[in-house]
């Protein structure tokens, strides 16, 4: 029996009894990525938060990314992921060549996170000031499983471009930009990407996107992106606002999971928002009304209670059937 101080606001007894129901200290393993991008950071700001604010014990795991996320929570090998919902589409529909055309229809919407803008760099003394300079050469794209390494393939593509694509971690990616080995690191994650902070702290280095005729070419060839912004200052180096494309990101759960789990879950992260930004700046983004950024994964039911507390309308397409 759990006792109430009188005078307790109604909406921290409802949680309190919400969060009774889950008995003993859930332990949960939640997927982030690779070191280097912003999951890794982010995550981690996430397990400590339910850890102090709900008494569940989440471990940050590293994975390759959103692909890898949406598999291995489908799988029940993972309680909680993160993914794109340009990843989460191609998982829905099995369009993919990475989904090797399963329909992972056994995922559930959470709560939004943040936009994931996609955007270049490459070293001064390169001379490399544009994507279009990137004919030819070789770019590394992070984890062949990640946001990134999934895009930029067919962003190239998109552009009528052709070139070398080189996969792997965040930082050794940044250590191979530094040492020659690719021209060019272009990459998508929560601005400010950590692995992009510290190469603008050591190096010179030049920070590049598209031209709008080239965004326009992109998103008429793959629809899943949104227009995005990284604004000046984001990087020391940055001195104006960049214009690109971007995909909104959401955690995720499988549908088995518990009503009263979802729920704790969704709550604690989205009332905590405070403790989120300081972790990282993208953790500003964290807040319920952005779940309507969601126009086709379905929410879990938990998660869904949330949002009617709160009034938040979410897309119909998303509500559980």
């Amino acid at each position: 029996m759990i006792g109430f101080r009188r005078g307790l606001p109604a909406v921290a007894i409802a949680f309190a009894v919400a969060t009774s129901a889950l008995a003993q200290p859930a332990t949960m393993t939640l997927g982030t990525a690779s070191v280097g991008g912003t999951y890794v950071v982010y995550g981690g700001v996430i397990a400590d938060l339910l850890a102090d604010k709900a008494g569940l014990q989440v471990t940050p795991r590293q994975t390759q990314g959103p692909n890898q996320n949406v598999i291995l929570v489908d799988e029940k090998k993972l309680e909680l992921g993160m993914t794109t919902m340009g990843v989460a589409l191609q998982a829905v529909q099995g369009s993919a060549a990475w989904t090797k055309g399963k329909k992972f229809e056994n995922i559930r919407a959470l709560f939004p996170m943040y936009d994931t803008p996609l955007q270049c760099m490459a070293l001064k003394k390169s001379g490399i000031t544009s994507f279009r300079q990137l004919e030819g050469k070789m770019v590394g794209a992070g984890p062949k499983a990640g946001t990134a390494g999934t895009y930029f393939p067919l962003i190239f593509e998109a552009l009528g471009m052709k070139a070398m694509i080189r996969y792997g971690q965040g930082g050794e990616l940044g250590n191979q930009l530094d040492d020659g080995i690719v021209d060019a690191f272009c990459f998508g994650a929560g601005a400010p990407v950590p692995i992009f902070s510290q190469l603008d702290r050591e190096k010179e280095v030049v920070f590049f996107t598209w031209t709008d005729a080239d965004i326009a070419a992109i998103r008429g060839k793959i629809a899943e992106f949104s227009a995005s912004t990284i604004a000046k200052g984001t990087y020391r180096q940055q001195t104006a606002d960049q214009k690109t494309v971007g995909l909104y990101n959401f955690a995720i759960a499988h549908k088995d999971m518990t009503n009263d789990m979802a729920y704790a879950v969704t709550r604690t992260v989205l009332e905590n928002n405070a403790r989120l930004t300081k972790g990282h700046p993208a953790g500003r983004e964290t807040i319920a009304a952005n779940a309507t950024r969601n126009s086709f994964l379905p929410f879990h039911p938990g998660a869904v209670r949330y949002y009617k507390e709160k009034g938040v309308k979410l897309d119909p397409a998303t509500l559980p059937k």
